[in-house]
């Protein structure tokens, strides 16, 4: 671009800035250089402060690498990367900080949810990130930095195994108790943890973000926390960890009116997750048009195991290639508190699972499983006593690559007690070993309605397409199913309403 383009196109940005916030500010005004070598941190820190203090404003950063630690965001600001500019993360582990919000946390968690972070926000409202350029963590050769002091006792770890916990690695985003937050239009790349957190927010947008982060474990691109109101649109996601994931720390709150629709994921873990951590409530969630590919684990998570409730998730329009797992819904009991999960819809899905793991040419798997197995099928688990409840399957397609044998793993009808309940693990579509179904399992289920289902087999499988056990009220019309087996369902401790 000559000189003169790039003039006109600043200019126009500038204008836009103006003539969304008010005011704009060039950041290299307050002494910041894009030379990728200058540590801008005081510079970029004082803009922000000043444009805050001034009653807001749009900074812009025009073409240039920008090396900064942590930035802490304040009302009414927004930042703006101009294409060509980046704001390139510190690989000096002190170049972070933490923030001391503890006493004023509700938040249970302590352990794997980082204070840390590149781009941080704490009580503010009306803050964005906009424009073309990059925000890039350089999350690998910082993670080995933080490793290196954790070896020579700088920074101990006592639940370190074999990397140092998440608590103790910076995010590239973390707000936590912001309001009228938009992220629009910039691609974010290698954290050293989670990507993005958004903990105990409301009215958030996340627009057309690219979100690239192969770079070291736990990279998860997207982690919305108790939070409200929320969108996530337009998203390109290729991340380490589970692509978009809901959790739930605060037994007081939880996460309401989320709307994910139009994106696509890539993952050596799930593609999009609510739960793990799940103490609050989930309800009006609501996710349409996703597209994934070459996804480790399952499509669809939906996990109860802390105590809380989900109570409402509808998922339409997924299509799903080489992914591990097409749906995993499972209602645990982690923390001794019996949950809820109920009323989850999902339809107009397809999926095509492999029979090799689907992320064979990451750098960056995710844990292996531990166990032979054959391919593992979808599944709906609650626990005795406690049932998953109200889930409608409809209009779904999962093609199977068949070729289980018994010399890998069996699981004989006649033993199906021996599929264990593990009703305080961490919940994962492959924590009950092998299971006698290689389409879909369902136990400890109330209310099940199945309708214009097709499961596909690439080569034979000896199991059974679909395995009910404990189920009440269950409903299945126009299942279609390979010809030529003998067995197709089995039912087990099965009644109707």
């Amino acid at each position: 671009m000559n000189k003169r383009l790039y003039v006109i196109s600043l200019l126009c940005v500038l204008y836009l800035c103006a003539f969304a916030s008010g005011k704009k500010y060039v950041i290299t005004n307050f002494g910041a250089k894009g030379d990728g070598i200058t540590l801008n941190t005081r510079f970029i820190q004082h803009a922000i402060d000043e444009v805050s203090l001034a009653g807001g404003g749009c900074i812009v950063f025009p073409k240039g690498v920008y090396l900064s630690g942590s930035l802490l965001l304040k009302n009414n600001v927004e930042v703006h990367l101009e294409k060509g500019a980046k704001i390139l993360g510190s690989t000096n582990p002190y170049d972070y900080v933490m923030l001391d919000i503890e006493k004023n946390s509700p938040s249970i968690n302590r352990m794997d949810n980082s204070k840390l972070a590149l781009l941080l926000a704490y009580r503010s409202t009306n803050i964005s990130i906009t424009g073309g350029g990059v925000i890039d963590g350089q999350g690998r050769e910082l993670a080995l930095a933080i490793d290196s002091l954790h070896h020579i006792g700088e920074r101990i770890d006592s639940n370190y195994s074999v990397r140092v916990n998440e608590r103790l690695r910076p995010k590239i985003i973390n707000f936590m108790y912001c309001s009228n937050i938009s992220i629009k239009e910039v691609t974010i790349k290698n954290s050293a943890c989670w990507v993005q957190s958004y903990e105990m927010c409301e009215n958030l947008t996340i627009d057309n973000v690219e979100v690239y982060s192969r770079a070291y474990w736990n990279n998860d691109g997207i982690d919305i926390v108790d939070c409200q109101n929320v969108k996530v649109t337009n998203c390109m996601i290729n991340s380490a960890d589970d692509g978009i994931c809901l959790k739930s720390y605060n037994p007081q709150t939880g996460n309401d009116s989320i709307y994910i629709s139009n994106c696509n994921i890539v993952t050596s873990a799930s593609a999009i997750k609510l739960g793990t951590a799940s103490y609050g409530i989930f309800k009006n969630i609501r996710i349409n048009s996703i597209r994934m590919k070459d996804t480790y684990r399952s499509a669809i998570a939906v996990e109860m195991v802390d105590g809380g409730m989900i109570d409402g998730v509808y998922v339409n329009d997924v299509v799903a290639l080489n992914t591990g797992n097409a749906f995993f819904i499972r209602l645990g009991n982690r923390k001794n508190k019996k949950g809820t999960l109920k009323n989850v819809e999902i339809k107009n899905m397809k999926v095509q699972v492999p029979y090799e793991d689907a992320d064979i040419m990451y750098d960056m798997k995710g844990p292996r499983l531990s166990f032979p197995h054959n391919p593992i099928p979808a599944s709906i688990t609650g626990i005795s006593g406690n049932y998953v409840e109200n889930v409608v399957l409809r209009n779904i397609e999962i093609e199977y690559p068949g070729r289980a044998s018994k010399g890998v793993a069996y699981i004989p009808t006649w033993r199906i007690d021996a599929v264990p309940e593990k009703e305080n693990d961490y919940p994962e579509y492959s924590m009950f070993g092998e299971l006698p179904a290689w389409g879909v399992y369902v136990r400890h289920v109330k209310n099940l309605k199945m309708e214009d289902i097709k499961l596909y087999l690439i080569e034979k499988d000896f199991r059974h397409a679909f395995v009910f056990d404990d189920v009440i009220g269950l409903k299945c019309e126009r299942i279609r199913l390979p010809k030529g087996l003998k067995e197709q369902y089995y039912h087990h401790n099965v009644k109707n309403n």
